[in-house]
Order: C-alpha cells, then sequence, then structure tokens
C-alpha cells in the first residue's frame, strides 16, 4: 500500500503532460483539477459528519496555505515544460529537508545529523543533475520553477503543523485549502480572459484520472500502509514517487538519463529518505493521519 501510495502520487505527469502537450496551460489544467475536489471533499465531510466551520481566527491562514498549495502546483507543472519529469519530480522531493531547514531557521529546531547529511549529499546530487554530461545542462527556469513549488510545499507542511492550524481537522482544512486554490485560479482566469478546455473525450479522461489517481487512490492508500506499517515505513516508501516519475518518463514520453543525472537522482532519493526516516519528521509529513481517526486509536493501543 505504501508503494502503491507513492507510485500513484508520482504519476501526476503522467496525467498533466498529455493536457498540457494539447494546448492547455498549468493553471487551466489544475483549475479542472481543483474545483471538482471541492464538492467531493464536502461530500466526505458530510458522510463523516464533519463541519466546513474552522472559526475566524483560523480562516486566513487556511486561505494562506491554499495560496502556497496552489502556487506549489502551477510551479511543478510549468517545470515540466523546461525538463524531464523524472528529474522534476526528484527536486520536488527534497521539500523534507526544507520543511528541515525552516524549522530550525524560523523555530530554532535542531538539525539532528541524518538531516546534515542528506543536505549535504543533496546538494551534491543537485550538481550533478545540472550537468548532464552533454554540454547543454538542464533548463535554470526548470530548476528554479521545481525549487519554488518544493519551498512552498514545504511552507504549507510546516503551517499546517503550527498553531492555530494544527488544530483544525485535517479534512476540514482540505476544503478550505481547495477553495482558497480554486479561488486563486479563478482569478487568474479572469485576469486573462481566457480558460483552456480539454478538447476531445481522451483529454477529459485524463483530468479524470489527475484527481483520481494521485489524490484519491494515493491518500487511501497511504491512509492503509500507515494503519499496518507505521508511519516511518510509509514516509521512507516516498521514494518511489520520483522512481515512478522517471519509469514512465523513459516509457512514456521518451525521456533519456545520462549517467551523472542518474548518479544524482539516486543521491538526492536516498539522502532525502534518510532525513524522512528520522520519526519526529515523519509525523509533520504524514499529519494526513487526522483524517483517519480509528487508525490513531488503534495505533495508540497498539502502543501501549
Amino acid at each position: 500500500m505504501g508503494i502503491i501510495a507513492a507510485a500513484s502520487y508520482g504519476m501526476n505527469p503522467v496525467f498533466a503532460l498529455p493536457l498540457m502537450n494539447d494546448g492547455m496551460d498549468a493553471v487551466s489544467v489544475l483549475f479542472f483539477r481543483y474545483l471538482p475536489a471541492i464538492p467531493a471533499v464536502w461530500l466526505l465531510m458530510r458522510m463523516r459528519g464533519r463541519s466546513a466551520r474552522i472559526g475566524s481566527r483560523r480562516m486566513l491562514p487556511a486561505i494562506a496555505l491554499g495560496v502556497c498549495m496552489v502556487l506549489s502546483s502551477i510551479t511543478l507543472f510549468r517545470s515540466y515544460m523546461f525538463m524531464d519529469i523524472g528529474i522534476a519530480s526528484t527536486l520536488l522531493f527534497v521539500y523534507p529537508l526544507l520543511v528541515a531547514l525552516i524549522m530550525a531557521l524560523l523555530y530554532h529546531e535542531k538539525l539532528t545529523l541524518q538531516a546534515l547529511v542528506g543536505l549535504t549529499g543533496t546538494f551534491a546530487g543537485v550538481l550533478l543533475l545540472c550537468d548532464t554530461g552533454s554540454g547543454t545542462g538542464i533548463s535554470v527556469a526548470g530548476i528554479v520553477l521545481v525549487l519554488v513549488s518544493s519551498l512552498t510545499y514545504a511552507i504549507y507542511i510546516v503551517g499546517i503543523n503550527r498553531p492555530p492550524i494544527k488544530s483544525v481537522p485535517t479534512l476540514s482544512l482540505t476544503f478550505w485549502v481547495l477553495v482558497a486554490g480554486a479561488i486563486v485560479l479563478g482569478l487568474i482566469v479572469l485576469g486573462r480572459g481566457s480558460l483552456i478546455m480539454p478538447r476531445t473525450p481522451w483529454l477529459w479522461i485524463n483530468v479524470a484520472l489527475l484527481a483520481l489517481v494521485p489524490t484519491v487512490l494515493s491518500l487511501l492508500c497511504t491512509n492503509a500502509a500507515i494503519e499496518k506499517i507505521g508511519s516511518t515505513p510509509t514516509a521512507a516508501l516516498g521514494a518511489f514517487e520520483p522512481v515512478t516519475a522517471v519509469i514512465f518518463g523513459v516509457l512514456l514520453f521518451g525521456e533519456r538519463l545520462s549517467i551523472n543525472s542518474t548518479v544524482g537522482l539516486v543521491i538526492i532519493i536516498v539522502c532525502v529518505t534518510l532525513v524522512i526516516t528520522n520519526e519526529g519528521m515523519t509525523r509533520r509529513l504524514l499529519s494526513i493521519r487526522k483524517l483517519f481517526p480509528k487508525v490513531r486509536r488503534r495505533h495508540h493501543r497498539g502502543r501501549q
């Protein structure tokens, strides 16, 4: 389940790239992904007896987190147009290191030896990625876009684990994050006066799969994996996310990896996994467990 969760999330570009290659831009693709998710989450809240009310004090931080999430999505999808999806997904995977840095710089949390080794190794891996061995290198614009995506997602992870948002049920927070994201995307669409629609039934299927596989399937499998093997192994299995993107990039989109790029990808995945296996980090990265109170109670009884 942990492998399926990570691999399904790594399939984001598999469904997004056909849409973008047909002329849809990142904003249009994400608009069709965010908008249907709002009633779906609202219905799920109703089924679980949850309320969307989070209080006025928490509303502004929730909206800010929604803006971070949509910025992360837009910059990631835009990066696909500048670099191979395997490399983009691997660079995105450095967000746990950025979480550790933010906590150290802003909240004076001590960096562990694991984190320091991971930071150093990841920097070396990124340098290798930037030198493909062909003399051309990787697009600077692509690197900047995906690192901005990783940074804004790291800010989101830190934010949902800090007061006053920390006490908000994840399902309610997710609803407002999606609402804020849809509003931002809608304002961009209105500002430029155009929304690019999927033109064929096949592209509409890609839109549906984009919402279903990397979102719903990944969420459900993450829950099952946490219940069966715990949070740390589940987070460590997140390494299958960039691995999946690399495999599909090669098989479906004809991408080629140089020796330097391959070594860089492996170094980054190993170093980030080293950081993720720190138990304190996995509690942040998998705060999604608040969606599943039965799992939390069962886990608590097991520890007792």
